[in-house]
């Protein structure tokens, strides 16, 4: 895609799993037992438990992963979004159970560790500000809000963060356009003004180009076959690192766009 005379860029927008934080490999149906067996008040380690205690949990687990598996393909199919909350009711879950907040607090000490912001993203943020750019982030998740501005808070970079759109809280997930139209006003940014910044060539180089906005591509993620949507795109830049993307906005600047 060319964009020479385009107008200078004004926002650099950041997909957040594997693009702000370093890719993990997770156990997926793991982050559900651990929400499950907290559940019905039993240790993650149950192995001493009744077996039917674990098997009542162990089963609502594999509901709840299941209900979570559908939501994620309906969204590569046919870009529908969907929430934790949207998920559990599905698995059946009471969120009025005397233990939900408990389980719900047992999910995300399991998500801790795989939450953490890339050391380079402060200096890389502080950097597109100080040039006059403006930061957003645009994540598909079925996360709150709240839940990801406290982790921005705890890593201390939300005071650098100019707007910011996540999937559970509109009807769209990556790429659909109006995903990548949302952030754009988020920031206060037209679409051409403004460059996406992600690790999947199918949500983050395909969608945000659909719009008119440019695409930086970190292929640092190592994405599992089953989440990923053949597609030809070629991004407008590749980063290797987040600092890299400094020298990428720098020479569009110098061009005039």
């Amino acid at each position: 895609m060319s964009h020479s005379g385009s107008p200078a860029v004004e926002a650099v927008i950041f997909d957040w799993g594997g693009t702000l934080t370093p890719w993990h490999e997770v156990d997926l149906p793991q982050q559900w037992r651990v929400f499950a067996r907290e559940v019905h008040g039993l240790p993650v380690e149950a192995a001493d438990m009744p077996a039917e205690d674990l098997a009542e949990a162990d089963s609502l687990a594999v509901r709840i992963h299941e209900a979570e598996e559908r939501a994620w393909r309906r969204g590569r199919h046919t870009h529908e979004s969907a929430s934790i909350a949207a998920i559990l009711e599905e698995a059946g879950v009471d969120p009025e159970h005397d233990r939900h907040h408990l389980a719900l607090a047992a999910y995300r000490r399991f998500w801790e560790p795989h939450t953490h912001t890339d050391p380079q993203v402060r200096p890389l943020w502080a950097g597109l500000r100080e040039r006059g750019v403006r930061v957003g982030v645009l994540s598909n998740t079925i996360w709150t809000r709240a839940y990801h501005r406290e982790v921005f808070q705890r890593d201390g970079v939300l005071d650098l963060l100019d707007g910011d759109v996540y999937s559970s809280e509109i009807h769209v997930v990556k790429p659909h356009p109006d995903a990548f139209r949302a952030a754009c006003d988020a920031v206060g940014s037209a679409p051409e003004r403004s460059v996406y910044v992600g690790d999947r060539l199918f949500e983050d180089v395909h969608g945000p180009q659909q719009v008119g906005m440019r695409a930086i591509w970190i292929p640092h993620s190592d994405i599992p076959v089953d989440q990923q949507v053949s597609v030809e795109a070629t991004p407008d830049a590749k980063a290797h690192e987040l600092l890299d993307i400094l020298d990428i906005v720098d020479s569009w600047l110098a061009a005039g766009g």
